[in-house]
């Protein structure tokens, strides 16, 4: 299997678990601009409002949160021993490597566009930036995601092969 391939899947995988981290810990945590059901009340699908000012609108929304991120870190996880397990030597090199870096971007494109239009647009659970300007941040997300896609693309096309096994061929020589 050529290397580009067998490391598409664990990094994207994983791509899509540390974009979500980004979001998960920038956006509802450290800048607090949103949480998993901030927009409720105001949504596409008629759930109940919690409002992240009062209590019980908090815990349900911390909740959320914390299933969200329970998601992303299982998504790391997966992404990881998937990872292992196609990699049996030359580990280092593979960390190193702009091929395995460009699969992480895209993933981490990928899970701003999915989860983007889902929540953002289609669902209308949060919003990145809830006010008069919340379309255009929701469309600077979705953009962010399109360039990650696209840079990790090219990033990975032009990181070369990377030789997996390479210290099983000299293992087998000695």
């Amino acid at each position: 299997m050529e290397t580009r391939n067998a490391i598409a899947l664990p990094g994207t995988i994983l791509g899509v678990g540390l974009g979500g981290f980004v979001d998960g810990i920038l956006l509802h945590q450290l800048l607090q601009w949103h949480h998993m059901l901030s927009s409720t009340g105001t949504d596409n699908i008629g759930i109940r409002d919690y409002p992240v000012d009062t209590v019980p609108g908090l815990r349900m929304n911390t909740l959320w949160d914390g299933l969200f991120h329970t998601a992303t870190w299982l998504a790391v996880l997966i992404g990881l021993g998937l990872l292992y397990s196609r990699v049996t030597a030359s580990r280092g090199r593979v960390w190193r490597s702009r091929s395995l870096w460009g699969w992480i971007l895209l993933g981490w494109g990928l899970f701003n566009l999915v989860e983007g239009v889902i929540d953002h647009h289609l669902l209308g659970i949060h919003h990145v930036r809830t006010g008069p300007y919340q379309l255009w941040w929701d469309l600077g997300f979705l953009l962010l995601g399109a360039l990650l896609m696209i840079g990790g693309w090219g990033l990975q096309r032009g990181g070369g092969e990377l030789d997996l096994c390479a210290g099983e061929e000299r293992a087998a020589r000695t």
